[in-house]
């Protein structure tokens, strides 16, 4: 494996986690405020952590996406020779 694809792949697992908790906790907020506004009362537990459940696997494939994404548009493509 070249290295530049080597630090091109390090490099977006490096910031794909460092975004994964605030993006979880994020998306955690706002999918919880929405659901009491829906509801009109506060989530039980297990709804809780349903919430959290599902925060985390849409901020997984968020970070997933946007963190190749974003080292594209800072670093470019890496050179394969």
């Amino acid at each position: 494996m070249p290295l530049g694809l080597l630090w091109f792949l390090a490099w977006s697992a490096l910031l794909a986690i460092a975004l994964w908790f605030p993006a979880r906790r994020l998306i955690f907020v706002f999918s919880v405020r929405r659901l009491q506004r829906k509801l009109g009362r506060e989530l039980t537990a297990v709804e809780t952590q349903g919430q959290a459940r599902r925060a985390a696997f849409i901020a997984a494939f968020l970070v997933l996406v946007f963190a190749p994404l974003f080292n594209y548009n800072i670093f470019g493509i890496p050179v394969f020779r």
